[in-house]
């Protein structure tokens, strides 16, 4: 199929959005969907080509967003369906698609479900919408088997019954809010696509799908093995996950979907396996995976090969398109995992390049085009809900979630008109601004706006796999179909380049050669 008439998100550049630290547009401290609206002019100029909206639907925000009470509304920390609206129709405008978060696993505990299923006996239709267990012992004083949470703790939460006596427990995969819906039940599904619709009909172009490689129970709550619980990097024999009857969820799912034929899903899967993987991206169940292994990988060269490498050949089992990203709102920034500083700074940069190179879908975590750390944040402003649940062992993933710095010398830097932001910015951020790059060529965010640019234009980025190089010790280099080549230097001394016209370069080379953490494009 011809890069002209491939879907759009084949190739396409998403820019995910954590709309609580984007932009604030009425001065509460907590970015907001008008923040984003008056934002669609800077990403625009970026080059982006669609949004992926991190949750904004009604929520308590036990785990910001991620705990849905009212999946077919805007919670008003974030506006309203008008705002909403408005939003969608002037991304449109601008040649911009919005897609959103989707949370099928659970719900929240305030949602009208749950609550129903509170008030009602053991064994009611309100409780078999969740997963409600008989504790074990003779007293059901225990929890019905073994599994924690992924935020720590139990993942059971016993209830009080009717009559205020101890009763069944109710599972929670995530937080005690956060209660997982029982997919045996028809009318989960039936909500679910009553929701996909609702905002399908409102012109959002697609979702993505929270936990996709969740949702399917086994029938046997089995105990699993305690050493496989660690925060989104479960093993592929953890019973919690990847059972085999997701896969008819997911096609119920694109059934609806493809009603709506340009829409598309992106699903969040946690599957190591590279033939389990693919299942997930078969013709008739997703059309885009979320693959994490460059985001897993070390700076260095043989990490890197493979990941591309197993992430190719996980989508191409399936005829399917991979999946790229360095970070989101899960994952330490880029910058810092790369190991801080200017270093850390110039390989975020060289894998940038690495990373456009490749066939595919390119997710892009809000902040990487500046260049932004995780922060350093003080106990007292962690907000994480592992933070809590792990008795404080454990910071979480707020050092990520740290407000855009957009302008100005000092915080809150343009994001919010009150200097009480949700979570404080660093001082430190000051050089990072937009406004600041904005006006320098060799900035990250100039690099960014570079390198979109020519993916979008040059046609030598086209063709589905990649051509590996031979390469020196340490390095790696490959060759687009279309012609284009990259060439990644991940060791401590300057190398020759492979034979081209240099395209673009992370860094100046240096007597024509390619500096250490540094990586180019030829043609």
């Amino acid at each position: 199929m011809g890069k002209a008439t491939a879907p759009w998100w084949k190739d396409a550049i998403f820019y995910q959005i954590y709309p609580r630290s984007f932009a604030d547009s009425n001065g509460d401290g907590v970015g907001d969907l008008g923040g984003v609206r008056d934002k669609l002019g800077y990403l625009e100029l970026l080059g982006i080509d669609a949004i992926w909206l991190s949750p904004v639907m009604r929520s308590p925000m036990a785990d910001h967003g991620y705990d849905v009470s009212d999946p077919r509304a805007i919670d008003p920390l974030f506006g309203d369906l008008d705002i909403m609206d408005a939003l969608i129709s002037e991304a449109h405008a601008r040649d911009i698609k919005v897609t959103m978060d989707l949370v099928p696993n659970h719900t929240s505990d305030q949602h009208p479900w749950f609550v129903a299923a509170l008030e009602s006996a053991p064994g009611s239709p309100e409780r078999a919408r969740y997963i409600f267990r008989d504790g074990k012992g003779e007293d059901g004083s225990q929890p019905p088997n073994n599994w924690p949470s992924i935020f720590g703790g139990p993942a059971w939460t016993r209830v009080r019954e009717a009559d205020g006596s101890y009763g069944q427990w109710y599972l929670h995969i995530f937080t005690t809010e956060q209660p997982d819906l029982n997919w045996d039940n028809p009318e989960v599904f039936e909500d679910l696509a009553r929701t996909l619709r609702f905002w399908l009909d409102r012109g959002v172009d697609g979702f993505r799908i929270d936990v996709a490689h969740g949702m399917a129970k086994p029938d046997e709550l089995i105990d699993m093995n305690l050493d496989l619980n660690e925060l989104m990097k479960n093993d592929d024999d953890d019973p919690r996950f990847n059972n085999d009857a997701v896969h008819d969820i997911h096609r119920q799912i694109r059934k609806v979907m493809d009603e709506f034929p340009d829409a598309v899903t992106v699903g969040e899967i946690w599957v190591q396996d590279n033939a389990r993987f693919s299942e997930y991206i078969r013709h008739d169940e997703l059309h885009l995976g979320f693959n994490f292994r460059l985001a897993e990988a070390a700076f260095d060269a043989n990490e890197i090969r493979h990941a591309v490498s197993n992430s190719l050949d996980a989508v191409a089992r399936v005829d399917g398109t991979p999946t790229w990203t360095l970070s989101n709102h899960d994952v330490v920034r880029e910058v810092t995992r790369y190991g801080g500083g200017s270093r850390g700074h110039a390989r975020a940069r060289a894998m940038l390049l690495l990373e456009l190179a490749l066939p595919g879908a390119v997710f892009v975590y809000n902040g990487a085009e500046l260049g932004l750390p995780n922060a350093d944040l003080p106990d007292d402003a962690l907000q994480d809900p592992v933070w809590e649940r792990s008795g404080h062992t454990e910071r979480g993933r707020d050092g990520c979630r740290v407000p855009l710095p957009w302008e100005n010398s000092k915080p809150p830097f343009g994001f919010s008109s009150s200097p009480n932001t949700w979570l404080p910015m660093p001082v430190e951020w000051a050089p990072l601004t937009v406004e600041q790059q904005l006006e320098d060529v060799d900035s990250m965010l100039s690099l960014y706006r570079s390198a979109f640019e020519l993916r979008a234009l040059r046609p030598e980025f086209t063709g589905v796999g990649i051509d590996w190089y031979g390469s020196p010790p340490g390095c790696l280099a490959f060759r687009r179909s279309g012609g284009l080549i990259c060439a990644l230097n991940a060791t401590d001394v300057p190398i020759p380049l492979p034979p081209g016209e240099v395209l673009m370069s992370s860094a100046p080379l240096v007597d024509g050669h390619l500096p250490p953490d540094t990586a180019a494009w030829l043609v």
